[in-house]
C-alpha cells in the first residue's frame, strides 16, 4: 500500500478550510456543495460554522451555504444547552455519593469553555469515577432514570469484566446517554495508564460552572492529561468514522493550551509517566501534517523515541493519512477502505490479548447477529 500523498491539489476542501478559514470567501457554489458534503460526512458542519464565524468569514460566503451552516450553528447551540442541562442532572444524581464528577472529552470541553467545544456534537457524556465506586455511581444514576443499554449477557460481561467502563446508560425519558469510565483504556489493553494519577491531577471548574452543575464537585482532567486522553481515544480506537473530528479536537486543545508556560515541556514528560508516548507521538505528527498545528520542534523531538521504527512508521503514515480524512468519496482512494479496516483490527489488537480478541470477534460476527 503506497503512502498517501496530500499534494496541494489533492488536499480535501474541508482540510483546506480547517487550515485556513479565510479561504472560504473565495469558494464558489460548486465548491461549497462539495465542502458541505465532506463536512457532513465528518460531522463537522457546526464546527465549520463556528470556525468561519470566529475568523469573520461567514458573511463573505454564498448565501445558500451560509444558511446551511447557520442551521448547523443553531443545532450546535441547542446541543450545548442540552449538555449543560444533562451535566446538572448528573451532578444532582451524584451529589449524595461524595464522588467527584470528572468530565471527559466533549462534556469536559463544553463545561470548561474550551475552543474545542465550539460546534462539537457528541452523542453521550463521559465521566470518570474510581473503580471501587462504580456500583454506587451506577445505583445513583439508576435512581435518577438512567439504566444500562446493553441487555445481552455477553455484552454485560464484556463491559464489566474486560472494559474500562460500564455499559452505556440511557435515560428513560430524555434518552441522554452516559458512559461511566473507571479508566481511559480497557483492563485488557497492553498499556494501562493509572487512572488514580489522572484523578489526582484533575482540576475543578470555576465556581459559576460548579453552581450550574448541581451539588456534586465538577472537575476535568489536567491540561496535559486532557490532550493525552484525546490522543488515546483516537489512536487506540479502531473506528475512524469521526477521525478528523477527533484530530480537530487535538488541534484545538494543543493550539489553545500550547500558550500556557511550560505546557510543551510537561506534555511529553506526562506521556512518559503514563506510558502514553506512542499515541502522543501520533497525535503531534498528524496534527502538524494534516491541520498544520503549530507544534514546537522540541516537543516533536521529545516524543520521537516513543514512535515506531522507520519501516513501521511508513506503514502507519499510509494508514492514518487515509483514515483521518472524511469518509467521503472525494477524500479517499482505492486503499482508504483497506486502511480503515487494518486500523480497526489494530485498535482491537491493542485493547485485547489474542485469545480474547478472537473470541470477541467470533461472537460479534456469528453469535450476536443470530440473536438480533
Amino acid at each position: 500500500m503506497a503512502a498517501a500523498r496530500l499534494t496541494p491539489s489533492a488536499v480535501p476542501l474541508l482540510l483546506q478550510l480547517l487550515r485556513d478559514p479565510a479561504r472560504g470567501a473565495a469558494l464558489g457554489l460548486a465548491e461549497w456543495d462539495l465542502l458541505l458534503r465532506q463536512a457532513a460526512s465528518a460531522r463537522l458542519e457546526a464546527s465549520l460554522h463556528g470556525l468561519l464565524d470566529e475568523h469573520g468569514v461567514a458573511g463573505a460566503i454564498p448565501a445558500q451555504a451560509r444558511r446551511h451552516l447557520d442551521w448547523a450553528g443553531v443545532h450546535a447551540e441547542r446541543h450545548a444547552n442540552a449538555v449543560r442541562f444533562e451535566v446538572a442532572q448528573i451532578g444532582a444524581a451524584l451529589a449524595g455519593s461524595g464522588v467527584p464528577l470528572i468530565l471527559l472529552k466533549g462534556g469536559a470541553y463544553a463545561m470548561a469553555g474550551l475552543a474545542a467545544a465550539r460546534g462539537r456534537l457528541f452523542s453521550d457524556i463521559d465521566i470518570l469515577v474510581p473503580k471501587d465506586r462504580l456500583a454506587q455511581v451506577e445505583a445513583a444514576l439508576m435512581l435518577h432514570g438512567w439504566s444500562t443499554v446493553a441487555q445481552d449477557a455477553y455484552d454485560q460481561r464484556y463491559y464489566r469484566t474486560w472494559m474500562h467502563e460500564l455499559p452505556p446508560m440511557k435515560h428513560a425519558r430524555r434518552a441522554s446517554v452516559i458512559d461511566v469510565h473507571h479508566a481511559i483504556l480497557p483492563e485488557t489493553a497492553r498499556v494501562r495508564p493509572d487512572p488514580a494519577r489522572l484523578r489526582a491531577a484533575a482540576v475543578a471548574l470555576p465556581a459559576a460552572v460548579q453552581a450550574a452543575a448541581g451539588q456534586a464537585p465538577v472537575q476535568v482532567l489536567a491540561p496535559a492529561d486532557m490532550v493525552l486522553h484525546s490522543a488515546v481515544h483516537l489512536f487506540y480506537d479502531g473506528e475512524f468514522d469521526h477521525g478528523l473530528r477527533d484530530l480537530l479536537d487535538l488541534h484545538r486543545l494543543l493550539a489553545s493550551l500550547g500558550g500556557t508556560p511550560g505546557f510543551w515541556d510537561a506534555l511529553p514528560a506526562r506521556a512518559a509517566e503514563l506510558e502514553l508516548g506512542r499515541p502522543l507521538f501520533y497525535a503531534l505528527r498528524y496534527c502538524a501534517r494534516l491541520l498544520h498545528t503549530p507544534v514546537p520542534e522540541s516537543a516533536l523531538a521529545a516524543t520521537r523515541a516513543a514512535g515506531p521504527g522507520t519501516a513501521l512508521l511508513a506503514l502507519m503514515d499510509s494508514l492514518f493519512l487515509r483514515a483521518l480524512l472524511p469518509m467521503h468519496p472525494s477524500c479517499g482512494d482505492r486503499w482508504s477502505g483497506g486502511a480503515r479496516f487494518l486500523l480497526y483490527i489494530r485498535g482491537n489488537w491493542l485493547r485485547m490479548p489474542p485469545l480474547l480478541l478472537t473470541r470477541h470477534l467470533f461472537h460479534k460476527a456469528f453469535i450476536s447477529p443470530r440473536k438480533d
